[in-house]
């Protein structure tokens, strides 16, 4: 292995953790805090799953309530939940200070992104994502247990606004002074097809860049080489100093997983929370369609 490929390793370590890995901390008997947040953009059936089976000890969180504050057309359907919230569930969660933080699901860590990303702008430094979630998981011969984990609440205290954010105006510029991503599958950017927003299309002047096309047909992670020509291709500076990078999506859900891919590699990238969902429902924003 050369330095460079070195390097991509270390830095996705920092961000994602392998099943694996998981395993010999959970068998060590090392502090960790495990979080289950199965969701899926259309599908209600989270907790019904968690439920079924989740990998030991592992708190189930609720991305629609406890990752997201209410929605509204103005705010968007999943705008970040007020801090002092956001504070009360990860306590619930029994998040501590000091202990590593362990996000997965069921979709390749495109939902369990959001708690990474929140987790993370809230200060806390060591949360990584399970590369491949609950499938690598079990895929590896992990073992699943059932029902609720219910654990001690913690007093961990959060702060907000260590990673950083775009509203809508900034967005806008962001697609013209630098890269502004869009995250969703390539058919909604291009405006062919709208399952949930009001408008069909993209903020003028973004890039389609759909976060699953980072994962591969397993649902884990690309290799770190092919990644990094999949941005650069989009404009992005693969040394991550050049040009400022931003990320939307529908919702700012899949766009999180889509900064954290990035983190990966090193390049850090604002994520505009309240997304096309907010765009869409603001008639003075401009609608772009097409490749």
């Amino acid at each position: 292995m050369n330095d460079v490929d070195a390097d991509l390793d270390a830095r996705r370590a920092r961000v994602f953790v392998g099943p694996a890995e998981l395993a010999g901390i959970l068998e060590s008997g090392k502090p960790v805090t495990v979080l289950d947040v199965r969701w899926a953009l259309g599908r209600s059936d989270g907790r019904e799953a968690y439920q079924g089976g989740h990998i030991p000890g592992a708190v189930f969180v609720d991305l629609e309530t406890e990752l997201a504050g209410p929605a509204s057309p103005a705010a968007g359907r999943h705008p970040l939940p007020s801090l002092e919230s956001l504070q009360d569930s990860a306590r619930s969660w029994g998040v501590r200070p000091g202990v590593p933080v362990v996000v997965y699901d069921g979709v390749g860590g495109q939902s369990a992104a959001r708690a990474w990303w929140l987790l993370r702008w809230a200060g806390l430094e060591d949360v990584r994502i399970l590369d491949g979630g609950v499938d690598a998981w079990t895929a590896r011969g992990g073992e699943l247990e059932s029902g609720d984990v219910v654990v001690p609440e913690s007093q961990v205290a959060l702060s907000p606004g260590h990673l950083p954010v775009l509203d809508a105006d900034a967005a806008a510029d962001l697609a013209t002074d630098g890269v502004l991503l869009d995250a969703r599958a390539a058919e909604r950017f291009r405006g062919e097809v709208e399952p949930v927003d009001p408008q069909a299309g993209h903020v003028p002047g973004a890039r389609s860049v759909p976060t699953a096309q980072a994962l591969g047909p397993d649902g884990r992670l690309r290799p770190a080489r092919e990644l990094v020509t999949m941005f650069t291709e989009a404009g992005v500076d693969p040394s991550g100093t050049e040009t400022a990078v931003g990320v939307y999506c529908g919702s700012g859900v899949t766009a999180s997983h889509e900064v954290a891919v990035l983190a990966s590699l090193g390049i850090d990238a604002a994520l505009y929370p309240g997304s096309w969902s907010q765009w869409s429902n603001d008639p003075d924003r401009p609608v772009a369609t097409g490749a």
